[in-house]
């Protein structure tokens, strides 16, 4: 017999004791369960893309995708001088060029924002109405077609005083112009900009829901980002994180934090030629996103720069090496999206998403494989680094970086199984 079977265990608690601490922690099992559900598991796009409403056209996804490669062609027409430009490595380099050239061909956005804010501007309401009409019409076709990005919709004017009523009026023509072409695609995104206080927030639910009410759609079908642009989104007069009462006041409609790179540097007075994605200012406002929103389900994003890969070669490859290093340095940060303003951005923002899983694709997969094993190596990983090591690898694939196929190859784990490891059913709700 075990020796375990020949020893019994004393204990000294009666079994109400453990009843009662269950019965008064239940409010808070459920309040972990409705306020941090854990990441959707849902594919999250590289980038987002904004373009404004009077340039939106039913082929801006194809031209951007042209004009990306049109600046391969022109500044970096092979793999060996890509790689000489970003510093790839020799074994990167054929793959990460291949992969991009593909994305450009067959999939050059993956989130695109019809800007109605500030890359539009004020405009009279009768060419924002039609603006709005006819960007309802081109993304509704899009998406019959099989021409969309996986993500499409508006980026509307705030809820401040001055363009309240001008921003609620678009998205109504907007999302009226979508039902009334066919219903919202699954793709739709919705972007609330310059929120500076949660009641902003609270208030668009309210909007949201008379929306849904008019339509006949079911309850919270909508959702929206939260654009973080104000020093008073980050740190409320109080001291307190105006960010981690916004999610709340969202009401579990929002899906993602964007942060405003030029609007949040200039409100705490950077001068203009140090605003950056990886200025202090930028660097602090992303951390206390990034905490507030962790567990949540939305999902952070950083900003763009503005500095453009364009003019002679070698002004466009020092633009190119900026740009990947800035993404290079999100990603290792964990922030998995950001901005694209021009499509010159589009090669080094594949690129660096590229090089960033297969560098370290082996790697992530022989710790999974061992973890799934439980053999030991050189580094003893826990549950919560075995969900990392998963999200990391479902991310490679999401994006391209990575096929299902050789992830499975290294790690025995085909898609499902990755996915119970980085969203694991929790136990305490």
């Amino acid at each position: 017999m075990a020796r375990e079977s020949q020893e019994k265990a004393a204990t000294s608690l009666d079994s109400a004791v453990t009843r009662e601490i269950s019965a008064s922690l239940a409010p808070i099992d459920a309040e972990l369960g409705r306020r941090y559900p854990g990441d959707p598991g849902t594919r999250q796009p590289v980038h987002t893309v904004y373009v404004p409403a009077d340039a939106f056209a039913a082929n801006t996804i194809r031209s951007w995708g042209d004009q990306a490669l049109a600046a391969l062609d022109e500044h970096a027409p092979d793999a060996a001088s890509f790689a000489a430009v970003l510093g790839l490595s020799e074994e990167l380099a054929e793959p990460v060029y291949a992969r991009v050239r593909a994305r450009l061909e067959h999939a050059p956005i993956d989130d695109l924002r019809v800007d109605f804010e500030d890359g539009y501007g004020l405009r009279t309401d009768a060419e924002e109405d039609a603006a709005a009409v006819h960007a309802a019409r081109l993304i509704s076709t899009a998406y019959k077609n099989g021409t969309a990005a996986p993500f499409m919709g508006i980026r509307m004017k705030c809820l401040e005083a001055g363009v309240r009523d001008r921003g609620i009026r678009t998205l109504d023509v907007f999302l009226t112009g979508l039902m009334e072409s066919g219903g919202l695609p699954d793709g739709l995104v919705l972007t609330l900009p310059k929120v500076t206080y949660a009641e902003q927030v609270s208030a668009f639910v309210r909007l949201l829901e008379a929306i849904e009410k008019a339509h006949g759609l079911s309850a919270r079908r909508l959702g929206f980002e939260i654009q973080i642009e104000t020093s008073q989104s980050i740190l409320a007069a109080d001291g307190t994180a105006t960010v981690a009462r916004m999610i709340r006041a969202a009401e579990g409609r929002a899906t993602g934090l964007h942060y405003g790179t030029f609007d949040y540097s200039a409100g705490l007075g950077v001068s203009a030629a140090y605003q950056a994605s990886d200025h202090p200012v930028a660097d602090h406002a992303k951390a206390v996103m990034q905490v507030a929103a962790a567990g949540t389900g939305v999902r952070v994003s950083d900003g763009s720069t503005n500095v453009l890969p364009v003019g002679p070669t070698a002004q466009v490859h020092d633009a190119w090496r900026l740009h990947y290093g800035l993404t290079r340095r999100a990603l290792a940060r964990a922030y998995y999206q950001g901005w694209d303003m021009h499509p010159g951005h589009l090669p080094t923002r594949f690129a660096a998403v590229c090089a960033f899983y297969r560098e370290g694709f082996e790697q992530a997969a022989a710790r999974l494989s061992a973890y799934v094993d439980r053999i030991s190596g050189d580094v003893m990983d826990e549950p919560a680094t075995a969900r990392a090591l998963s999200a990391y690898l479902l991310r490679g694939i999401d994006c391209g970086a990575l096929d299902a196929a050789e992830v499975t190859e290294l790690t025995g784990l085909g898609r499902v199984e990755l996915g119970g490891f980085a969203s694991p059913v929790r136990t305490d709700h």
